[in-house]
Parts: structure tokens; sequence; C-alpha cells
């Protein structure tokens, strides 16, 4: 990706401008297999597992952490999402959040959820997720597995698994894909 390219972010009016890949796709996948196998190590009860993708940015991550799951463990982790517009704390300054779809199926009750995000920043998404969670039942343990952790925490939260932590400035942002990750600027349309 050139720096000249912009990439349209689902979830706002913003474009995002890229100035320079921090990683590629290759990189990104060694990231994800051994997150995986972090994820093997903590967990024994793999039919309780539940990987669960926040949308929009996690559910690919998702998708490809449950199929290389699938493959340690040796049978079927299915990927579900999870829509927390309207668990977030700033919809005062947000009004009109774009939703997308949650597709759990299933009582999370007695289970052992891992989320997974692209980006945690100041984890008020993760705290959305937390509180959209427990619509669904109460899990057993919620682990949070992300790509890129770039700092500035204001909640109390912290990933259990982590593709890769790169600390940034507050004026900088991530753009995260399973085809690599940029750091740039976002810019009103």
């Amino acid at each position: 990706m050139s720096s000249t390219n912009e990439r349209q972010t689902p979830a706002s009016d913003l474009a995002f401008l890229a100035k320079s890949q921090l990683l590629t796709s290759d990189e990104i996948d060694r990231a994800l297999k051994r997150m995986a196998h972090e994820i093997v190590e903590h967990n024994s009860q793999f039919e309780r597992l539940r990987v669960i993708g926040l949308q929009s940015g996690g559910v690919a991550f998702a998708e490809k952490v449950a199929t290389i799951l699938s493959e340690i463990v040796g049978m079927t982790i299915v990927p579900a999402s999870l829509d927390v517009s309207f668990y977030r704390d700033d919809l005062g300054r947000n009004p009109m959040p774009k939703s997308a779809a949650t597709t759990i199926d299933h009582d999370l009750t007695d289970q052992s959820v891992v989320l997974v995000d692209d980006v945690l920043f100041t984890g008020r998404t993760i705290r959305a997720a937390l509180n959209a969670l427990s619509d669904w039942g109460r899990p057993n343990t919620v682990q949070l597995a992300v790509m890129v952790d770039r700092g500035h925490r204001e909640l109390p939260i912290r990933a259990d698994y982590v593709g890769k932590n790169l600390p940034t400035s507050r004026d900088e942002a991530i753009l995260a894909t399973l085809d690599g990750v940029w750091i740039g600027t976002r810019e009103q349309l």
C-alpha cells in the first residue's frame, strides 16, 4: 500500500491515509498462528471454547484464528461476531452508530470466550463488548486477543494474546487487516 492510497474505514466517514506498512500478510499469519497456539496452551476444554470477533475489525481475525485453532485441536471451532455499536459510551458524540450483525447463536453460560479485535487502543470498545456479552449469558472466562496493541489505555483492560505491540502517538491511526498493518492518519472525507 503506497503512501498515496486511501482506504475507507467501515465504521465512519473518515478515510485512512497510510504512511507506511508495519506488518505484511505473512507476518500477520505468523502472529495469528502464535496466538492460536497460546490460546490452546491456556484452554483445555475446546468443546466449550468460543471465538468471537468484534464487528467490524475483529471478525476476519476471529475467523482466521478459529480456522487455525480447528487445525490444531482437531475439532471445528466456529467463529461468531459481536456488534457493540449500541453499548458504546460515546453515543453522544456519534449518535448514529453503524451497526452490524451479531452472529452468536448459543448461550455463552459456562463457555470460555475469546474476544478477537484488530486494534486495542483506549479499551472502550472492549468495555462495550463485555457489556454486550452479558446479553448472551455468563461465560466462565473471557479472554482478549488483538492483532495490534497500540497503548493509550483509558480503562484497566489488557489483552491476553497480542499479535504485535506497536506504541503510537494519539494522533496516529492504525489499520489492521489480514493483508497487513499500516500506520497513518484519519482524515475527514
